[in-house]
């Protein structure tokens, strides 16, 4: 019997050498949570924070409620995260709902409490389709508040990026054009919102080349375990859930564990296809769980640094 193409195929996939085999660890991660709203939440959210630490990171970033409505609790987060876990925290500070004064205030607060590197953003207005309507006294956007902030402190800056185009962009263009006038403004990389496929992020990474835009570009990495969630998600930022993606959580419901390994064998696969394509950046959307970052950064390669730490000190290599 001749085999088919598609067995061919299958054929050579299986014998090729194993995705995550013999991988360095020569990836920089990083990973995003939000602010905690009530003390078991925050437990969470330490205990995550202390299970990624030792995969050292080159920064966390916690995020900001639109309006400026988590102020309090991101600024007590990223203080904790500074002080006692020692990592380089960076908090998220949104353009909605503050005047320039207010944000001022919000920046000096944070440089006084040892926070350095600030994502930028512009921020939703709240409600799903609500429009962006700028403060009279506030920021018109993400590029506005950049040049702001770099006039307040020396700020690191990150800003968003899209890769399958923000839903308020004219176009794919505009939506490149912005990010460069984000970039140009002060911010020294941008983090891209999340998305399921390789491709969209080498083709937009073409695309940014050819818009003359070379500073850093770090994939979003979003593990999905909730697809109906995901989709809500997806909708605010333009992100496209691909239709098998529906297939492979159908029936898993009542199936945490399973879930769990679905999901973490997809955003892997994701992230090593964009390993291969030269990406050695991740930034990890963790929804203040950390299991799954845990797990892919763990496939690329990454291991806690005290680990590394031994094995160099029973080696005789420096560490």
């Amino acid at each position: 019997m001749t085999p088919t193409l598609d067995q061919l195929h299958e054929h050579r996939t299986a014998l090729d050498t194993p995705l995550f085999s013999g991988l360095p660890g020569d990836v920089d991660v990083s990973f995003e949570f939000f602010p905690p709203k009530t003390e078991k939440m925050e437990a969470q959210l330490w205990d995550a924070v202390q299970q990624l630490k030792v995969l050292a990171p080159e920064f966390v970033s916690v995020t900001y409620g639109a309006g400026g409505s988590t102020r309090e609790r991101t600024h007590a987060t990223v203080s904790r995260i500074i002080k006692e876990a020692h990592l380089p925290a960076a908090a998220h500070l949104t353009c909605v709902g503050a005047t320039k004064a207010e944000i001022r205030e919000v920046a000096e607060q944070y440089w006084e409490a040892g926070v350095r590197h600030i994502v930028a953003l512009r921020g939703d207005a709240g409600e799903p389709g609500a429009p962006f309507t700028p403060h009279p006294e506030g920021y018109a956007g993400a590029a506005e508040l950049v040049k702001g902030l770099k006039e307040i402190a020396d700020f690191d800056i990150s800003v968003a990026a899209y890769p399958e185009t923000h839903p308020d962009a004219d176009c794919p263009q505009a939506c490149i054009d912005h990010l460069k006038r984000k970039l140009d403004a002060g911010a020294s990389r941008a983090i891209t919102q999340f998305f399921f496929s390789p491709e969209t992020f080498f083709e937009y990474r073409d695309k940014l080349a050819a818009s003359g835009i070379d500073k850093l570009v770090i994939p979003g990495i979003l593990p999905v375990t909730n697809v109906a969630t995901a989709r809500k998600f997806a909708g605010a930022c333009g992100a496209i859930i691909p239709d098998w993606m529906d297939g492979l959580f159908e029936g898993l419901d009542e199936k945490p564990a399973a879930r769990q390994l679905v999901a973490a064998t997809v955003a892997a696969e994701l992230c090593r296809r964009l390993y291969a394509g030269g990406v050695r950046n991740l930034h990890f959307y963790t929804l203040n769980r950390p299991d799954l970052a845990y797990a892919i950064c763990h496939m690329l390669g990454k291991r806690p640094v005290g680990e590394k730490a031994a094995e160099a000190a029973v080696t005789g290599e420096a560490a």
